[in-house]
């Protein structure tokens, strides 16, 4: 059912609200507006977790749950003082796989900036999880044909540079940065698979160097 303009407005007013209630490293137990999102969040996960198809799953994420944490999402981002918000950082990873990156993205400044951490269940670090699933996001996506935000992934690069990861997890974001730019700027796109390549030599991109290499050659 959709929800008026009055019950929206009372929603980011409420996240606002709580999110402003605690200060960074605080938890936002016990505020009302994330409690009542953090139940949400339950039975959410739930129904997610008794679908089988992954395209489904994609499917209900995108078109039925993730409009619904709309207005908590900017609520809470423009009140926040950052305070942990397990709702938040997991609606940053489904937007990222509902391929609402501009959304995703949103999120992870904030969190990042914030020193936020994932719930439990994604068993990884705030950075690393945010690094490769926007460059796991970014390599289907150009598997499938569909172009790469460069402008995207570089904010996202630079975000996640200070923190410590897996050099696998900084090569595929590399990776796909080489694809991002491969036929606009040959050389920026042979310097990140480059440098893919000296992360991990398992990457896949030796096949791609080469193309570029000769390509570039024979153009000069």
């Amino acid at each position: 059912m959709m929800k008026s303009p009055a019950q929206r407005h009372f929603e980011r007013v409420s996240a606002e609200q709580a999110a402003a209630s605690a200060a960074p490293g605080e938890s936002l137990a016990g505020a009302n507006a994330y409690e009542l999102m953090l139940v949400k969040l339950s039975t959410d996960r739930r129904r997610l977790k008794s679908i089988a198809s992954i395209e489904q799953k994609i499917k209900v994420k995108r078109d039925e749950l993730l409009p619904e944490y709309v207005d908590y999402v900017t609520g809470s981002l423009s009140g926040g003082r950052g305070a942990q918000d397990d709702v938040l950082t997991t609606v940053m990873i489904w937007r990222i796989d509902a391929g609402d990156y501009a959304g995703a993205l949103d999120i992870a400044r904030y969190a990042i900036k914030h020193r936020m951490t994932l719930p439990d269940q994604y068993d990884r670090p705030l950075a690393t999880a945010i690094a490769e699933e926007f460059a796991e996001a970014a390599l289907a996506d150009f598997k499938k044909g569909i172009a790469i935000d460069f402008l995207q992934l570089g904010e996202v690069a630079e975000l996640t540079a200070p923190a410590d990861m897996h050099d696998q997890v900084r090569a595929k974001m590399h990776k796909a940065i080489g694809y991002a730019v491969q036929s606009t700027d040959s050389a920026l796109a042979l310097q990140h698979l480059r440098r893919a390549l000296e992360l991990d030599s398992r990457v896949g991109v030796k096949q791609d160097i080469a193309r570029i290499e000769k390509a570039s050659n024979a153009a000069g």
